[in-house]
């Protein structure tokens, strides 16, 4: 199972553990939509919240140094993203992760 597919299933299944096996320490996830940067401790927080549901999930790429991925998002609030994410791998973790999102019509 690839990195990317691994990740995915930490957030649908809320397995915190394996997401702080797959998250760098100095991870960096840059949500462009908003401008905000946030750490590995604030991701983990926030997916396991349960806010995160993913469906339609594709890696579109990967290797070992990057992962593609797209998926619909739908959170709590009821609003539905398209979101094209972008992973960079160091030491066979990852390390930073850019976001595009779309809003989608409820």
């Amino acid at each position: 199972m690839s990195i990317l597919e691994k990740y995915t299933n930490a957030i649908d299944k809320k397995n915190e553990s394996t997401m702080n096996e797959l998250l760098h320490d100095d991870f960096k996830f840059t949500m462009h939509k908003s401008g905000n940067i946030i750490g590995k401790a604030d991701v983990i927080k926030w997916a396991m919240s349960g806010d995160i549901n993913q469906d339609k999930a594709r890696v579109v790429y990967e290797n070992d140094e990057i992962g593609v991925h797209h998926s619909m998002v739908t959170f709590n609030d009821g609003n539905v993203e398209a979101v094209m994410a972008v992973y960079k791998y160091k030491d066979g973790k990852i390390i930073s992760l850019e976001t595009g999102a779309t809003p989608m019509p409820k």
